[in-house]
Parts: structure tokens; C-alpha cells; sequence
């Protein structure tokens, strides 16, 4: 049974058994502690701790799932997975254990013309909790499973909570025998490698207090309402149904690893380290089609970070495997990816262009990345060689690993090329302090669930916020909530800063991109609040944060609710210049270029697209003519609520890794720009008046930004540079439309003089030579010049002088030539010694970190000739006599 016909059997049954098919959520979690959805539930979490009320009781989803603590296991076992999809069917005070259960085995053993699964029930084992007794009775009661078939388990294994005070209960688990070749017969609790579990049903009954994850927690009481949640790995039910012996080897996974050993040269099954390897590419290419088809961009941190890091380790074992350096892999098994998983995930064909212009440009760029990378680490082992050591340190294996992604079997392969092993155990040590840190954090993170509780009762008692902003600027609105200093509040007084929720509101709360409205709050006769920031914590909820300036508000007070027009109208020409201008990028780069983000304030924007290589001026050039031309045609802004599909099918564009549900606001400007969009927008593109772009950069890999003023600031930002031009013009004694060439020309004049006047102040210095050399005084056993280079000496002229210094005081006895130079106010020391020097035992690194220790640096070289500096010019002498000390002593 293929992997697709597993899902669609999963929901259409829970479907008709009274569920609600709700599809599944973004992989970038909306749970402030969480970075990634890690598990089913997750989407579902407010709902299970009573922040929100879902519109359904009982639910049936396949959701999305990354988890990352147990990336290094991924390809060595048959379980661990990057990416996973998890069925599962969700009771909200509905119903409990006693169908939960029943529904379960009926899905699993049904014969598979009959709409199931078709496992043998011989084939299948339970687990219950130790006390639970109560679903033991029911699997051996109500479905008829033997006794020895259920066993017992601790809570180690058959305990849920969520690691917090909340929800817990206990699970019972369903296993899968896969037969004697894989271990010893007794079930589960002799053997996981034989019996593997396939779905978990989790009876959430109890709340808990503080204490840990697994135990140690007390148990407060019953919960008001009995939940279920249970999920089922399909990956790892596909294996079982399919016949094949780890999630790789089944058919959506396994179409990107066979592909991988064609273009590697390889063949699966024939080299264990060979399988791994192409394991994690498959695993890895298909977690990465599945972060950027959700909005996840390449980064050094956060999620970004790890979308870069699987990246990177793709591509680092189809490089060990082809044996090659050069060629690209990943457009190909990205192909092969978006193909496997279109029949779950269709949307993956409508982003499948930007999906390969991310992960192309990223295994573009880690060419770059690998060479300087390489040149750390270089630099690295050859002062371990310096030092006369041959391990390569802990600290900079996890520099390489936390600064460039470098795996550490590159850094060992690396280091064992130049005859050197690694500090492993130091880098693992890293390693887990920074794990450990980021447990401690994401505990601390915990907490904030407090915060989303108390918006959460806000939000049931008040009710959504109806926003009035598209056609209002004022209402009368009435104070359904008061918070002042993280707590609620009957009312809040002068100079308090107060949060505030409405029962309605021509406030536009910040999203999508657009800044909140301003304004004021007023109780006649009794108080004005002034309104800075407009934020919905939860969907349907307009908190109004500002300050009281004067008399008070108080909880059920009628308001006066006015925002700053004139912001607001500055702000809608920003939004929807931002619109015509992601139509004009997306005309001159293709469909390709899709909006990765904007932010649209008073009279500016910035738009964020995704593009391999900038605009280039003249094409930039181009896109502001184009937007200029549209909305001089002043073309009607309409809008007009539709359903999610018939927007789409009508061709409206989709922010990249949004969020829509199922009623979504098309704005459309005729057919130049059709988009999905919340935001409020001018009444016609002549509203605009016009648009400026100031520029394009780069702000990450395969993402640039594009800034631009519009209107009133447009204009002055035009004015300014006009004024600008004609001073220069008459500074210049030239016409505006030759200023161009006459400053080329002096630029050029500049440059030529300048490399003059460095070329004879160069000359200076390196005249001083002779001089140095016959200043030359005997520290030991050796010729020393330890002095400081003529004033404006950059540090390439030090080093030139230096060998200079040093060649004309020759080879017969030990010599050693320090010298110091300031430039750009930090100090620079450089040491060279000659061959007698160094057989003598002295070492330019070694003297060369002293000189560097006593200005407050540090440096190094090779033995001849090494390099420091430091941040205490006044240390300079103090440097060069410590230098003469140390080569008095040898």
C-alpha cells in the first residue's frame, strides 16, 4: 500500500466516524516555545490546555513533523527520521478510552478491501500503564486482544504529559511484530527491535503539577474533560505495509535514495557506511523540500540554521560518495522529492520553483563556505603544528561545526589528511553545553504559556475583535479587558501603561506585514489613552497597548475609539505600492522571485524576495518604471472576501509560508496584481502618487530586499537629491547631465595620486632599512633589532621592511628583527628570524606571541616569519623589550 492511499485511508475513516479532516499545520510552529512542530498534537496544544475552543470536538489530521535532537542517528537506525508525517485523531471532551481504542483496532486489522489496513491481529501487541487497568479490560474485553498480548509498562514508556503543568494521562500502545529474524520473541518489553510500536494513544485525564518530564510530578486531580490524542507514524506504518525493513527503503523515501546512488555511482545495499550516507541525503533532501515549501530560508539560526545544517550534510555525503567536489546534486533529488510527495502534498508543485531557487543557491554558496571554512582550518592545524602537538583542538572542531556547518566527520577526514587526530571528546563536551543550553532556554520559554493563558481568557470572555478599519476610522467601542503590568485589571490609571482589548475596533492590529495604527482611546469627560501598538497575540484578538494620559479607563467603559488617519493613509500607499512592486519583480525575474517577507510603515517600504543575484541598477531602474507607469493608470483597488480555492484558482498570489484559513481578502489592481492580503489599501493607484526605489540587498542566502518611499516622502526623498545635484553641478562648473563623467574623471585623478603618495611614502620607510640593520644589538647568542617602524607605516610595509631588515644582516649568526607600527590606531608587531636563528631554537611564532600578549592581542606565523597585534599602544615598548628578554634567555 503506498504511502498516500495509508493517509487518505487514515482520515477518510475517522471521517466517517464523526471527525472533522483538518489540514495540517505549518512546520514553523506558532507555539512560542516551540521552533519546529515536533509532534501531531501540536497544532492542537491551545485547545488541549483550554486557551482556545476549537469549532469541532473531535478532529483527524496528517501533520507535518520535524524533530532535530536525534539528527546524528538519522540513516544508523530504522526509526529516526528528520521529517515524519503523523496521523492521528484528536477528542476534545468527546469521547474517550472506551471507542478510542476500539477505533483504533478496527483501522489496523480491517482487511484492506474493506477500507483497512489489513494487519494480521496475531502480528500485533499491546501496551498499557502499570495501573491502568481500565484499558486493559478494554482491549481484552470489548476488542478481544489475549492477555498475554497486553503488558504493562512503566512511565517511563506509557506516561504522557507536555513537560509542564497541564494535561497528563497515561498511553497504550499498538506493536508490530515483525517476525523472529529480528530479535527475541516476549513482546515489547523484551524486544523494541523485533516489536516496533505504530501508533500511541495517549488518555489525557489528569492535570499535573510542577516537577520532571517523566516522574516526579504530583498528581493534581481529574481534568474537567477527558481528552484523547494519538498519533501514528507513517513512515513507519508504510514499512510495515509495504514489506521493507526501515522507513528508507519505502516508496516516497526511497525513490530520492535510489536516485542519489545513480548519480553518486553507488548502489544501495552493497557498503553499510555507503547506506548510511545515502539514507541521510534521502531523508535530508525531502526535509529540506518540506521546510522551504513552508517559508524556512537557509540561516544561522533558529530554523534557518537547521534547514542549513541538513543541506550541508546532503551535500557533504553525495560529495564522499561521487568522489567529487564540483558537480550539483540537489536540483535533481529535489525534483525527485516534489514528485514523491505531490500526491499528499499538491502545493508542493505550485512552490517547487522557489523551492529550487532556495536549495540550489545554498548548495551553490557552500562551495564558498567550504573554502573558507578549509583556510579556518587550516590556519588551526598549523599552529597545533606550530605548538608541536598533533591533535587538532575541541574548540576549533566546534568552531568549524557552529561557525561554517562543518560536520565533524569533515573536520576528522580533514584532519586526518594532515596527519592529525581530533580532540573529539572536547568537541562533544561543546557540543552538549550548548545543548544543554538551549534545553535551559527552551525551559525557560515554558513559561510563557502563563502570558498566552491569560490572552486566551481575554479572548472567551470578550469574544473576537470585529475590526471596523476597512471603512471606519472611528467607532464607539466598548473596554472588554484591562491588563497593566502582565496581569488583568479592573481599570488603569495616568501615566499606567495598559493594555486594552475592544469589543470592536478601526484599530488595524500589525500582520502581514503592515505597522498597527495609532490613535487615542477617549472616555468622555474621564480619561485619554494614547494607543502606540496594536497586536493580536491570538487570532481574532486586538490587544490596544499605550498609555494613559490622562484620568483613567476602567473595565466596561465606553470609548471613543479614533487612530491617526493621516499615518494610516501614509501606511496604506505603502502597502499598496508593495503590492505593484512584487508584480513588477516578479515580471522582470519570473515566478521565481515570491515575497519572503515586507514591512510596510508611513511613506516607505521594504520588500523581501527570493533571487539568486541582485537587480542590478538598470533592472532596478526598470521595475520602478514599470510601477510608476501602472499607477499613473490609476487603476480601482478592489477587494472582495472569497474561499481559500476559489482564490487560488483565480490566480491570487499566496505569501510564501503564510497562514490563511478557510475565508481569505483578495485585493486586486485589475489583473496586474491579483494577491491574498489582510491589510487595509488605497482606493486606486493614483493614490500613490509615486514611487521611489532606494535600493537592493542582500539580507541572506538567496533572499535580497528592495526599499522604496512613496508619495509625500518620495517626493522629498526627490527633492533632496535634485538639490544635491545642482550644488554639485555648480561646485563642478559642469551641466547635471556631464556630472557623471567629470567625477569618473576625478576619482580616477584621486586614485592615481593616491597610490602615488603611498608608493613614495613606502619608498620612505623601506629607506630606513639600512639603518635598522646597522642599529643592530646582541641579546644572547643573537643580532636583534627590536624597534618601532617610521610613522605611517601600514602593516604591509612592516613586514616588507622587516625581510628587508632581516636579509641585510645575513645568514652567519642567529638573527632576529621585531618591529612594531600603528596603523589605524592599533598596534602591529611582526617577527622575523633566519635559519642559524631557528636552529638555535628560536621560533618567530613563539616570540611574536609574547610581543602580542603584552599589547593585549594575540597572533601567530611560521617559524620564520609570524604576525600579532593588539589594543594598547602605549604597551609598543614594553613588546619589543619583552621580544629582546626572551631571546636573551635561549
Amino acid at each position: 500500500m503506498e504511502t498516500a492511499e495509508i493517509a487518505r485511508r487514515f482520515l477518510s475513516f475517522f471521517e466517517k466516524n464523526g471527525h472533522t479532516v483538518v489540514p495540517s499545520a505549518s512546520l514553523i510552529a506558532e507555539d512560542p516555545t516551540l521552533l519546529l512542530v515536533p509532534a501531531g498534537m501540536v497544532p492542537f496544544k491551545p485547545y488541549f490546555l483550554g486557551q482556545r475552543t476549537p469549532d469541532y470536538s473531535t478532529a483527524t489530521s496528517v501533520q507535518k513533523c520535524i524533530r532535530t535532537k536525534d539528527i546524528e542517528e538519522v540513516g544508523k537506525t530504522s526509526r529516526h527520521a528528520t521529517f515524519f508525517q503523523m496521523l492521528g485523531n484528536f477528542s476534545f471532551g468527546d469521547y474517550f478510552k472506551e471507542t478510542a481504542i476500539p477505533l483504533a483496532w478496527e483501522l489496523v486489522t480491517t482487511p484492506v478491501e474493506d477500507g483497512g489496513f489489513g494487519i494480521d491481529p496475531e502480528k500485533l501487541w499491546v501496551t498499557v500503564y502499570l495501573d491502568d487497568d481500565e484499558a486493559a479490560e478494554i482491549w481484552r474485553d470489548k476488542v478481544g486482544v489475549r492477555p498475554e498480548r497486553i503488558q504493562r509498562m512503566g512511565m517511563e514508556e506509557n506516561y504522557w504529559s507536555m513537560g509542564v503543568p497541564g494535561p497528563c494521562g497515561p498511553c497504550s500502545e499498538i506493536f508490530y511484530d515483525r517476525g523472529p529474524e529480528y530479535g527475541v520473541e516476549g513482546g515489547p518489553e523484551a524486544d523494541e527491535n523485533r516489536y516496533i510500536e505504530i501508533w500511541n494513544l495517549v488518555f489525557m485525564q489528569y492535570e499535573r503539577g510542577e516537577g520532571g518530564d517523566k516522574g516526579g510530578f504530583p498528581i493534581l486531580g481529574d481534568l474537567p474533560k477527558k481528552n484523547i490524542d494519538t498519533g501514528l507514524g507513517l513512515e513507519r506504518l508504510a514499512a510495515v505495509l509495504q514489506g521493507v525493513d526501515n522507513i528508507y527503503e519505502t516508496d516516497i523515501i526511497g525513490r530520492v535514495l535510489h536516485r542519489a546512488a545513480e548519480l553518486t555511482g553507488t548502489s544501495y545495499g552493497d557498503d553499510h557506511d555507503h547506506d548510511v550516507m545515502l539514507r541521510v541525503v534521502a531523508d535530508h533532501v525531502r526535509s529540506a523540500v518540506m521546510l522551504v515549501g513552508d517559508g524556512v530560508k537557509p540561516g544561522n539560526e533558529k530554523a534557518g540554521y537547521v534547514l542549513r545544517r541538513i543541506l550541508r550534510r546532503s551535500i557533504r555525503n553525495l560529495r564522499l560518495l561521487s568522489g567529487e567536489s564540483d558537480t550539483l546534486f540537489l536540483h535533481e533529488l529535489t525534483t525527485v522529492s516534489i514528485d514523491a510527495m505531490k500526491d499528499i502534498y499538491p502545493d508542493l508543485l505550485d512552490k517547487a520553483d522557489v523551492i529550487h531557487g532556495v536549495i540550489d543557491n545554498e548548495e551553490k554558496n557552500f562551495a564558498d563556505t567550504l573554502r573558507a571554512g578549509t583556510a579556518l582550518f587550516g590556519r588551526a592545524a598549523e599552529r597545533t603544528r606550530q605548538a608541536g602537538g598533533t591533535q587538532f583542538s575541541g574548540s576549533d572542531a566546534f568552531q568549524l561545526h557552529d561557525t561554517y556547518g562543518f560536520p565533524i566527520d569533515l573536520t576528522l577526514e580533514m584532519a586526518a589528511e594532515q596527519g592529525l587526530t581530533v580532540d573529539e571528546t572536547s568537541f562533544r563536551e561543546l557540543m552538549q553545553r550548548q545543548k544543554d543550553t538551549a534545553k535551559a532556554d527552551a525551559k525557560a520559554k515554558k513559561l510563557g504559556n502563563a502570558d498566552v493563558s491569560l490572552y486566551a481568557r481575554l479572548l472567551e470572555g470578550a469574544g473576537r475583535t470585529e475590526f471596523l478599519g476597512y471603512t471606519d476610522s472611528a467607532s464607539e467601542s466598548q473596554v472588554k479587558g484591562l491588563v497593566v503590568g502582565g496581569v488583568a485589571a479592573p481599570a488603569a490609571r495616568a501615566g499606567e501603561k495598559v493594555e486594552i482589548v475592544l469589543d470592536r475596533t478601526p484599530f488595524y492590529g500589525e500582520s502581514g506585514g503592515q505597522l498597527a495604527d495609532t490613535g487615542t482611546l477617549t472616555v468622555d469627560g474621564r480619561g485619554v489613552v494614547d494607543v502606540e501598538d496594536v497586536q493580536k497575540p491570538l487570532p481574532g484578538l486586538f490587544v490596544h497597548r499605550g498609555t494613559v494620559r490622562e484620568g483613567e479607563i476602567v473595565l466596561d467603559d465606553t470609548v471613543h475609539a479614533s487612530i491617526d488617519t493621516g499615518r494610516r493613509r501614509a501606511i496604506e500607499r505603502s502597502h499598496s505600492a508593495t503590492h505593484l512592486i512584487h508584480s513588477a519583480l516578479r515580471n522582470a525575474l519570473g515566478p521565481t522571485a515570491g515575497q519572503a517577507g515586507s514591512e510596510n510603515r508611513p511613506g516607505q517600504l521594504r520588500f523581501d524576495f527570493t533571487a539568486d543575484s541582485a537587480l542590478g541598477t538598470e533592472r532596478l531602474g526598470e521595475v520602478e518604471e514599470e510601477v510608476n507607469h501602472v499607477l499613473a493608470g490609476d487603476i480601482p483597488v478592489q477587494t472582495e472576501e472569497k474561499s481559500l480555492e476559489e482564490a487560488l484558482k483565480m490566480g491570487a498570489l499566496a505569501m510564501f509560508g503564510e497562514k490563511y484559513g478557510d475565508r481569505v481578502r483578495v485585493v486586486e489592481m485589475s489583473d496586474y496584481s491579483v494577491e491574498l492580503c489582510g491589510g487595509t489599501h488605497v482606493g486606486s493607484t493614483s493614490r500613490l502618487g509615486i514611487v521611489k526605489l532606494l535600493g537592493e540587498s542582500s539580507i541572506g542566502s538567496g533572499v535580497r530586499r528592495v526599499e522604496a518611499a512613496v508619495g509625500v516622502d518620495a517626493f522629498k526623498r526627490l527633492s533632496k537629491e535634485s538639490a544635491l545635484v545642482g550644488q554639485l553641478s555648480e561646485q563642478l562648473k559642469t551641466p547635471r547631465e556631464e556630472l557623471p563623467e567629470r567625477i569618473d574623471t576625478m576619482v580616477s585623478r584621486l586614485r592615481a595620486a593616491e597610490k602615488e603618495i603611498e608608493r613614495m611614502r613606502a619608498a620612505q620607510v623601506l629607506q630606513s632599512a639600512g639603518k635598522l640593520a646597522d642599529g643592530a644589538r646582541r641579546h644572547g647568542s643573537a643580532l636583534v633589532v627590536a624597534e618601532s617602524a617610521p610613522e605611517g607605516a601600514s602593516a604591509d610595509d612592516l613586514r616588507t621592511l622587516v625581510l628587508d631588515v632581516r636579509g641585510r644582516l645575513g645568514e652567519d649568526e642567529p638573527v632576529v628583527v621585531a618591529m612594531t607600527a600603528v596603523p589605524k590606531d592599533r598596534p602591529v608587531v611582526v617577527i622575523a628570524v633566519n635559519k642559524a636563528a631557528q636552529r638555535a631554537g628560536i621560533k618567530a611564532g613563539e616570540l611574536v606571541g609574547i610581543a602580542a600578549r603584552a599589547l593585549g592581542g594575540g597572533g601567530g606565523g611560521k617559524p620564520d616569519i609570524a604576525q600579532g597585534g593588539g589594543k594598547d599602544v602605549g604597551k609598543v615598548d614594553e613588546a619589543l623589550r619583552a621580544v629582546e628578554a626572551r631571546v636573551a634567555s635561549v
